[in-house]
């Protein structure tokens, strides 16, 4: 099951699981018409609803065997409390969650410092995300990208939540390449959280900014 599954990442990620593998889709988002092009896929099944009201949002997961959350928003820290109780009602344990460089204070130097202030309104619902997570029982891995983008390019490495993040960017098309491997290998990095950045891309800031 994909929650926000018409962000960019969830996009590339849903066209990777149809055309690399024979698992079947829950596709859970605001506006199912903006991913219509799957209506008639007997793989997919599309769910519109708010990932805030938990019953639906449970109804919607029964049937899965692993959540990928791929929701955002200054109100993250809401949207996770609603997955970890809609996980519990219907007693799901695998969770492959999206969050971002920063959640653990672990950016260093003056990249560290420009990201504070370039996403300070979105860093507190990262932060109590992380808090939710490690207090809940669910088997999660919290993946925390650098600085998305859009390039088309598969290209990555990863730290560890000790280990001082590396990196100011990374492409959505790697962040969807991980999250496969983990769907691949469900028993892989389970309650840990993992930084993900493109090599060679250290800097005071993103290059692009």
């Amino acid at each position: 099951m994909i929650i926000g599954a018409n962000g960019g990442t969830a996009r590339i990620l849903t066209e990777r699981i149809l055309q690399e593998t024979d698992d079947d889709l829950i596709l859970f988002l605001r506006n199912a018409n903006r991913l219509n092009q799957y209506s008639n896929n007997k793989r997919v099944m599309l769910v519109e609803g708010d990932v805030l009201k938990t019953q639906p949002l449970a109804e919607a997961m029964k049937s899965a065997d692993i959540i990928y959350s791929n929701v955002g928003g200054t109100d993250l820290g809401a949207q996770t409390k609603s997955i970890l109780a809609a996980m519990d009602q219907v007693g799901k344990k695998r969770l492959i969650f999206i969050s971002a460089l920063g959640a653990h204070h672990e950016v260093p130097g003056k990249f560290g410092e420009w990201n504070e202030q370039a996403i300070s309104a979105f860093l507190p619902g990262f932060r109590e995300s992380a808090k939710l997570l490690g207090e809940s029982d669910v088997d999660y891995t919290e993946i925390r990208p650098a600085w998305l983008t859009d390039k088309k390019e598969v290209a990555y490495e990863t730290t560890t939540q000790n280990e001082p993040f590396k990196g100011t960017e990374v492409s959505r098309a790697s962040v969807a390449d991980f999250v496969l491997k983990l769907l691949q290998n469900p028993r892989q990095d389970l309650r840990t959280s993992i930084g993900l950045n493109k090599p060679n891309t250290d800097g005071d800031k993103p290059s692009w900014m």
